[in-house]
């Protein structure tokens, strides 16, 4: 009966006294028989299976009695309604005083067409979206089964299926890069994956060449300066600031590649690539932006006019251009170089030993370390702003240092500053473009901009 039922019939009784579940049914057809003749008589109803068992829940407490009265029917609505009127008739429930009131009609068809809508919804925003695949998701389906199919091992890091075999290996950072470069047609890339280069691509780079393009974030960086280290690099390209190798299209990857810039042409002032202990501290001053896949063409060129030289040499030593004996570009130079140990020229890092230039004004520096010597060391409480020909632009008392950066015409190249470097001060820094930093101290930094190489007054006599 349950299954074919269309509404079910719900009732309250209160009763007078305390009463069974027996004594609520025996009411129900006793006092209900013949009231609505013989098409509505109740047991017989029941007997044609038009109606259901009649359930009782009765509970007694403090002499009196409540309970609910459920009634399955398949009649239609009028008689399913004039039954359910009928049973408000009963008075009495064995020998107590009782009523009876239905409290609703439940159509239970609407309560399965409720689940039905519940459950359709369901199927449709889990089940079609995912079966439908548009052209472009099986493409990509079928190329992703081919790059893991073409990805090998050379001594357990992930690589192309050529690394073993090509003259020329591309190191990446992670197995991601090297599923992008397989999917792009590179097949002789080989993955460091972390920071510390292992001995088996240490080993690779002394026989081959290599090319590191690297992500274009400080993780970068450290990859370049270990890499140096421990091994032979031959080429250098990043990708665009802030983005993976895995991030870039196929004509970024591929424009990076065809213009990848000398390592050597990395470093301003040097002759030759510098030895690995020099590596560290030398790569603190590149730029990441300097070597970014948007301007990859143009690295060299930029690196080597700063440099006072043309590179036009295959070794990336420059031969020198028109202005390559200006005494201010030789100093800016070795400046920029790890220490006076890699000076090409006499002194011309530190200059001599009053800070002066060895040409043209003597009253003012024209090197870095000549303008740390008259501000900090002189301890004069300013600020210097430089140009790029280390000329001072500006001089302020150090508290005013922030308002002179952010409201220089033209900002600045370097700023000495004789007091403490703080975070918002090296924030507007770096939103100005300024390359180097030099403070009596430091404090304590929640981000240090890689495009700004910071050091205070202790590092750079380290650094001599």
């Amino acid at each position: 009966m349950d299954d074919t039922a269309k509404y079910l019939i719900h009732a309250s009784i209160a009763a007078d006294g305390v009463v069974e579940r027996s004594d609520v049914v025996g009411a129900v057809f006793g006092q209900t028989e013949g009231l609505l003749g013989d098409e509505l008589d109740l047991r017989d109803l029941q007997q044609s299976s038009k109606v259901g068992r009649i359930d009782v829940e009765i509970d007694s407490e403090n002499g009196q009695s409540f309970g609910r009265i459920t009634i399955a029917s398949s009649l239609d609505k009028v008689e399913t309604a004039i039954l359910a009127a009928s049973l408000e008739t009963i008075d009495r429930v064995g020998p107590c005083q009782a009523s009876v009131e239905v409290t609703n009609i439940e159509d239970v068809r609407e309560a399965k067409r409720r689940k039905v809508i519940d459950r359709a919804k369901e199927l449709l925003a889990g089940s079609f979206d995912e079966s439908v695949m548009d052209s472009s998701k099986i493409l990509e389906e079928v190329r992703e089964s081919v790059r893991i199919d073409d990805i090998t091992e050379y001594r357990g890091l992930p690589a192309g299926p050529r690394v073993d075999d090509a003259d020329a290996v591309i190191v990446v950072e992670g197995r991601a890069d090297v599923l992008t470069l397989l999917q792009y047609g590179v097949k002789n890339a080989v993955a460091v994956e972390g920071t510390n280069v292992p001995d088996a691509v240490a080993d690779l780079t002394e026989e081959r060449t290599v090319t590191a393009f690297l992500d274009g974030d400080r993780g970068g960086e450290l990859i370049l300066r270990e890499l140096a280290q421990v091994g032979d690099v031959d080429y250098v390209v990043f990708a665009p600031e802030g983005q993976s190798v895995e991030d870039l299209d196929r004509h970024e990857v591929m424009s990076a590649l065809r213009d990848k810039t000398p390592y050597g042409d990395l470093f301003e002032g040097d002759e030759s690539p510098p030895a690995p202990a020099a590596v560290e501290d030398q790569a603190e001053s590149v730029p990441t932006a300097a070597v970014s896949v948007a301007a990859a063409s143009s690295v060299a060129e930029t690196s080597r006019s700063e440099a006072g030289g043309d590179g036009s040499d295959a070794d990336g030593a420059g031969t020198g251009g028109s202005d390559a004996d200006a005494p201010a570009d030789e100093g800016r130079e070795d400046d920029e170089a790890t220490g006076p140990d890699e000076a090409t020229g006499p002194d011309e890092a530190t200059g001599p030993d009053d800070g002066t230039a060895t040409q043209g004004s003597r009253d003012e520096p024209s090197t870095l370390r000549g303008h740390v010597r008259a501000v900090i060391d002189d301890e004069t409480g300013s600020a210097r702003l430089l140009d790029d020909d280390f000329a001072a632009t500006g001089t302020v008392p150090a508290d005013d240092a922030f308002d002179a950066i952010s409201g220089a015409e033209t900002a600045p190249y370097a700023v000495v500053i004789d007091g403490e470097l703080t975070q918002r001060l090296l924030d507007v820094a770096a939103q100005r473009g300024v390359e180097h930093v030099v403070a009596r101290s430091s404090g304590e930094m929640v981000k240090t901009p890689v495009d700004v190489r910071v050091r205070t007054v202790d590092q750079l006599a380290t650094a001599e």
